[in-house]
């Protein structure tokens, strides 16, 4: 495990911060702005956990923990300086890994951004964009599909034996728009009615009214019908942040802000922990991926009630707590078995966080 607790004496060791300026810790102050690393660079600023008042004893357990459970890489942001990066496993600063799920949330922002410029609206069927059948449905249940509907996984298209096959012949009728959540890869549809109705590429879309405006690195690799992105953690870590500031990068709104609060907050009555591609925790009730049962509580109990989350395949996450202005990046494997988002891993690590951070 290579250990890069950032502290002062240990500052000068990061590879990627090179600017003395940008290196020195910072103090807390009451009228803190945040902070946004530059673009074109690697260079961050920091923020020792003393200044902050968390308990640095129990850093180790915590990085012991993520080590255990098979992690590549951990970065905890406080108003968007670096006070934790780890990376383990023969996982590196510069070594892309694949967002999973967890990139659900940058096809939910693209969605967004093409609204605002008045390319689409979320209300509008998908066949005004993707023709007549992009499902093997009836034309009459498949207008009723929305983009909202993709956004909200309650398309009412069968969840059951797809896989990742998003072809009209994989595409059928369960239920009628609306009426169902069910976690289902017909999402990914979303990128082409926004290549659509741009007239652009999804990925040159993507990278001039997303990734360059923010410095992300990485690229969406197609793998069957599925595009998955690829990044670094640092990259992760700064779309976290944007969203943590309502859309926001420094002084450019990038994303609209009231779409990001509608995103990130309950999007329909079925499963109250899901957004628009977002997952929400402190609602009263939860769905699972692959499951049509609703469980009673919290997703994740010993989290903050305020935390929305992009969560993907083998425990890709970014968690984001606007109370504390934390965003959370964490890469790796699978924690403990195969999952499709949420696993009993996300608390656990909630409770050594909570050991850190109180």
């Amino acid at each position: 495990m290579k250990r890069l607790i950032l502290v002062p004496a240990m500052l000068l060791s990061l590879l990627s911060c090179s600017s003395s300026d940008d290196t020195t810790t910072t103090s807390e102050t009451p009228q803190e702005a945040i902070y946004f690393p530059p673009i074109g660079s690697d260079t961050w600023q920091t923020k020792s956990l003393d200044t902050l008042g968390w308990n640095e004893a129990e850093v180790q357990p915590l990085l012991d923990f993520l080590e255990l459970k098979h992690s590549k890489s951990f970065i905890v942001l406080y108003n968007g300086r670096i006070v934790l990066e780890e990376y383990f496993n023969d996982h590196s600063a510069v070594t892309p890994w694949y967002w999973a799920s967890a990139g659900k949330t940058l096809t939910s922002t693209m969605t967004g951004i093409a609204q605002q410029q008045g390319f689409l609206s979320i209300s509008d069927p998908v066949s005004d964009y993707l023709g007549q059948g992009w499902t093997s449905e009836t034309m009459a249940q498949e207008n009723q599909i929305s983009l909202r509907h993709l956004l909200t996984m309650s398309s009412g298209i069968m969840d059951e034996g797809n896989d990742d096959c998003v072809s009209p012949d994989c595409l059928e009728y369960a239920a009628d728009a609306g009426t169902r959540w069910a976690y289902d890869n017909v999402y990914v549809k979303l990128q082409d009615v926004v290549a659509a109705a741009s007239g652009q590429s999804w990925t040159n879309y993507f990278n001039t009214q997303l990734r360059d405006k923010i410095g992300m690195s990485g690229s969406w690799i197609q793998t069957g019908d599925l595009s998955v992105y690829w990044s670094t953690t640092r990259s992760m870590a700064r779309f976290g942040l944007l969203i943590s500031n309502n859309g926001k990068w420094q002084n450019e709104q990038v994303v609209p802000s009231d779409y990001i609060d509608e995103a990130t907050h309950t999007s329909q009555q079925i499963n109250k922990s899901y957004g628009y591609l977002w997952w929400i925790n402190g609602e009263e009730s939860y769905h699972l991926p692959q499951s049509q049962l609703e469980i009673p509580g919290s997703l994740i109990p010993d989290a903050p009630a305020d935390l929305f989350m992009a969560l993907g395949k083998n425990d890709q996450k970014i968690y984001i707590v606007p109370s504390k202005k934390l965003v959370i990046v964490r890469m790796g494997d699978s924690a403990d078995g195969t999952n499709f988002a949420l696993s009993d891993f996300d608390d656990q690590l909630w409770q050594k966080i909570n050991a850190v951070i109180d």
